[in-house]
């Protein structure tokens, strides 16, 4: 317990440093920036409601992410997944059925956005098993193609003629917008399919035989090979599912808030990176996940405000997020060269 409370002391301490190495780059008070990000992301109706807007693509990144991390499989490519996801939800919309009634039409989109992101995990899956070939690089790459792959599309083939030449899609048919609560832009349906997966993916990871293989694979892939375990087969699977929840994330953008397909920058600001930081801070605990989500979106919402508000650069938050990943991961490579240690003088 002493130990939880350290960690999180810890961490607050690395965002005050952070906020101070701006302070002496921009002469803005630490306080004020803080008592800016805070204010505009819970201090007010609106403030909440796009804080948990905005955490809901972490959400469903991050539990992808924490099935292929608990594996070890370093899945970096959740924000090419997300785009691939969105793009399938817009064919889905816009040129398969679109005259669909909203109950067929909606789970549809969703379907198609899974599968998309899932075989756009496939790819690195497949790379890893059959010839070894690094996970994170393969992945890191694929998202600049699923990247340039969105321009293509809205600049190229999928531009509306009634757009008045910007790069969007058409606007989504009625039946294709997910609703929304009251006057926000919390797209309850994605927001409660997210809290559902959670469970789901809490049942799977911890009461589950395939969430045993995993976590023996993750804890030590040579113990799983002893022990028989099909490890091919287990990271496929889970490539497939953690590419399958981004995508799904990608569907929630575009027929939540944008009801079109635009940039790629416009869909995601960097959520599937965003959410490798919400994935390990959570512990890889679904739950945990689910909270890391809400207030890592905060901390986007506080970084719109703070340019408007102080003038600062949108790298500022990024500066901050790359700090606590960081910490993170410094304090988890410790922890295993520790566990290493121990295990070492035992035998």
């Amino acid at each position: 317990m002493l130990e939880k409370y350290r960690n999180l002391g810890l961490s607050f301490l690395v965002v005050i440093l952070g906020l101070f190495g701006i302070y002496l780059v921009s002469g803005i008070s630490p306080y004020i920036m803080l008592k800016s990000i805070i204010i505009s992301a819970f201090g007010s109706i609106y403030g909440l409601s796009e804080t948990l807007t905005k955490s809901i693509p972490l959400m469903l990144c991050g539990l992808g992410l924490s099935l292929s991390f608990r594996s070890s499989i370093w899945n970096i490519g959740a924000e090419g997944q997300l785009l691939m996801g969105a793009i399938g939800a817009t064919w889905i919309a816009l040129y398969v059925m679109p005259n669909a009634p909203k109950l067929i039409l909606i789970p549809m989109m969703f379907i198609v956005g899974a599968i998309c992101g899932g075989i756009w995990a496939l790819i690195p899956a497949i790379l890893k098993v059959k010839f070894n070939l690094n996970e994170i690089i393969v992945s890191l790459m694929l998202n600049y193609i699923a990247i340039e792959f969105v321009n293509y599309l809205i600049y190229g083939p999928w531009k509306s003629p009634y757009e008045w030449g910007f790069p969007y899609s058409t606007k989504f048919p009625i039946s294709a917008q997910l609703p929304r609560i009251l006057d926000t832009r919390i797209h309850y349906p994605t927001l409660i399919l997210a809290l559902v997966l959670a469970i789901f993916i809490y049942i799977i990871l911890y009461k589950s035989k395939l969430g045993y293989e995993i976590r023996v694979i993750g804890d030590n892939i040579d113990a799983a090979r002893y022990a028989g375990l099909d490890i091919r087969k287990i990271i496929i699977l889970v490539l497939i599912l953690s590419g399958g929840l981004a995508g799904l994330a990608g569907v929630g953008e575009v027929a939540g808030i944008h009801h079109r397909l635009r940039v790629a920058s416009g869909i995601s600001s960097g959520y599937g990176y965003t959410a490798v930081i919400v994935a390990w801070l959570g512990r890889l605990n679904p739950f945990l996940i689910v909270f890391v989500s809400f207030l890592f979106g905060g901390l986007l919402v506080g970084g719109d405000a703070i340019q408007v508000s102080l003038g600062l650069p949108g790298a500022t938050i990024n500066f901050i997020n790359g700090l606590i990943l960081i910490f993170v991961l410094v304090q988890s490579f410790s922890k295993i060269r520790l566990y290493s240690t121990k295990k070492g003088a035992e035998r």
